[in-house]
């Protein structure tokens, strides 16, 4: 089943021009406030179940359990009958504030991290489980009221948009930008709390969300301008590490008198004005703001806004730009910020407080588009802001992207873009409704992605003509650049082939079984394979099952490449800084090896008739 939403953003070369009213998560340039974990000097009178570790791992069999070992940079709370868990204080308090944090979970455990003390996002395990509510991993806790019935005193909390949690013991990172709640002189609330933006694992799980009060188990009922971060103790085992909080409490740049004059004709690159001729000029006039909307009728024109940027805080600044259907260039304090690009520019520089001047210059080059420019600007304690017409941002067409269900578990071949600028060709990627998924290259008979939480944006492929392409909704696990499972090698130190040249590779298609789920047949070195991945408990992992005919001397199959391979005890192995699990299954007998390749690492084992292992995630 193929499905249709209405989101704001345009695909391919015509990049986002949707920035609305809200602020992104993400500034340069901020009030930082160190959290180094080397001690305990951030936080108010930590309890005895906090402590400082070097490293942490998971028992995928033991509730609550995590076991650490000597050192600093990962905060750990053990909560037991040893130690009364108890909450973490920030001995600072913070209003406008983004935090990006990295925690993991140990299994069946429940934490939270409490903004102001106050709004609490949910942190839980949830591996296993394909839905979602406002107490899953991800979610904004609900209000709650005594006195509503029975059933009802829980209220207002958000679900995560989007399953995107891994499993216990696995690092998972997340991002908030939040908006504290707005008082005027007398302290009567004027505006709630935001959630502006939250992203876990890389993937949007809120956006402009509204807290209308304090959640369950808030500090207080009461709302400040400020209020300390919190970080829940007395639930389960959880650790946290590369902490980063920014601060925004610094007054925005604004801009004042500003004037535009119009240009008609085709601009690529900024003028000589004074060689201009007169029929070139257009209209020309003040502006309370700037903005695309200047009923030009000319299909091609160029407008020039001068003015004067007043700045509050010194400091760098970085100024973005977005400008659909053609090029644009700023100019600030007499030098040029963002010189002249078409659709996305940045640039950063430094100003000093005071009146300097402003120039913009957008050009539109592309006749059969819409005018629209958008201008970001953040600094030193300033959040990136809109700067530019709130109306003309994202006044371009939009596409209203095509989006594959899964409820049919869906195998859809396209092209697939991988990380490194990699396209495969011939991808076939499978959907299950456990919200588990993952991408196999038929060229070389290996998976190469897999990923947790929503299926496939067909857009790409689909959209008019289309380039062909698809691309992963959720949180995704890439598996580097596609190379063939098997290969023949002469020791176990041989360097594995980064091509089917020389292995007779031929692929053979696929079957499906009654459940909709692929084996996959191809012939590598004169033997023939047939290859089962299969989606494991509940979507917590895949199991792949290689079945070999005439396999032939020194075949080996390549498990997993990465950066770091550790083991986690028998058959079991953690990938690149716990990303991921790998679980051997059935080995035959054979014994793995991890071995260093070039800087890499390859879990790498003979292979015979048979070989089962699974990717946990």
């Amino acid at each position: 089943m193929v499905t249709s939403k209405i989101l704001s953003y345009k695909w391919g070369a015509l990049a986002c021009t949707v920035i609305a009213l809200l602020a992104t998560a993400a500034t340069a340039y901020s009030q930082q406030h160190p959290m180094l974990l080397d001690g305990f000097t951030s936080f108010q009178k930590p309890g005895k179940s906090w402590q400082l570790a070097g490293n942490v791992v998971a028992d995928l069999a033991k509730d609550n359990k995590l076991e650490t070992s000597a050192g600093t940079g990962i905060l750990v709370n053990l909560p037991g009958k040893k130690a009364k868990g108890e909450d973490l204080f920030t001995n600072f308090e913070h209003g406008d504030m983004d935090l990006e944090l990295d925690y993991l979970m140990a299994k069946g455990s429940n934490s939270g991290i409490y903004l102001q003390g106050r709004y609490e996002l949910q942190l839980t395990d949830n591996w296993g489980t394909a839905g979602t509510s406002a107490g899953s991993n991800g979610g904004i806790y609900e209000r709650w009221d005594e006195s509503r019935p029975q059933g009802q005193q829980g209220y207002q909390g958000y679900a995560p948009r989007q399953n995107a949690g891994r499993a216990p013991g696995l690092w998972q990172h997340l991002k908030i930008s939040f908006k504290a709640p707005r008082f005027d002189a007398s302290g009567r609330k004027t505006e709630n709390a935001r959630i502006l933006r939250a992203e876990l694992n890389g993937v949007t799980i809120h956006e402009n969300l509204e807290l209308f009060g304090p959640t369950r188990g808030a500090i207080g009922n009461d709302e400040a301008a400020t209020g300390p971060l919190r970080l829940q103790g007395d639930h389960g085992a959880v650790a946290f590490r590369n902490i980063k909080v920014s601060h925004y409490s610094k007054p925005r740049p604004e801009l004042r008198n500003l004037t535009y004059k119009i240009y008609r004709g085709l601009y690529e690159e900024e003028p000589n004005y004074a060689s201009l001729p007169a029929r070139a000029v257009g209209p020309e006039g003040k502006s309370d703001l700037l903005t695309s909307n200047l009923n030009e009728k000319a299909r091609q024109f160029m407008v020039r806004y001068t003015g004067t940027l007043v700045v509050k805080e010194p400091g760098k600044y970085t100024f973005k730009t977005n400008t659909a259907a053609g090029a644009g260039l700023v100019r600030v304090n007499n030098q040029e910020t963002i010189p002249m690009k078409a659709w996305n520019g940045s640039g950063t520089v430094t100003l000093p407080a005071g009146e300097v001047p402003f120039e913009l210059l957008y050009a539109k080059t592309m006749d059969w588009g819409r005018p629209s420019f958008t201008l970001h600007v953040s600094g030193p304690g300033v959040r990136e802001f809109l700067i530019s017409d709130k109306d003309a941002a994202g006044q371009s067409d939009a596409t209203d992207p095509i989006l594959v269900d899964v409820k049919e578990r869906p195998v859809l071949r396209s092209f697939m873009d991988l990380p490194g600028r990699y396209r495969v060709t011939h991808a076939v990627s499978v959907g299950s409704p456990t919200q588990l998924h993952y991408t196999y290259d038929m060229d070389f008979g290996t998976i190469v992605q897999l990923w947790r939480g929503d299926f496939l944006d067909a857009t790409p492929m689909w959209h008019e003509r289309g380039d062909g392409s698809s691309r992963a909704i959720g949180s995704v696990q890439y598996f580097g650049k596609p190379a063939t499972t098997l290969a023949r090698l002469a020791s176990e130190q041989d360097a594995w082939a980064t091509d089917t040249a020389g292995t007779s590779f031929r692929q053979k298609g696929y079957s499906l079984n009654q459940q909709g789920e692929p084996t996959f047949k191809y012939q590598i070195y004169g033997a023939r394979v047939q290859d089962a991945v299969r989606v494991i408990d509940n979507g917590k992992g895949l199991q792949r099952e290689l079945n070999i005919q005439q396999p032939g001397a020194g075949l080996y199959a390549r498990l997993v490449e990465g950066s770091r391979i550790e083991e986690a005890g028998k058959g079991m192995y953690l990938i690149d800084d716990k990303a991921y699990y790998v679980r051997l299954d059935d080995a035959g007998g054979a014994k793995p090896v991890i071995r260093n390749i070039g800087g890499r690492q390859e879990l790498v084992i003979p292979v015979r008739e048979k070989l089962v292992y699974s990717i946990l995630f």
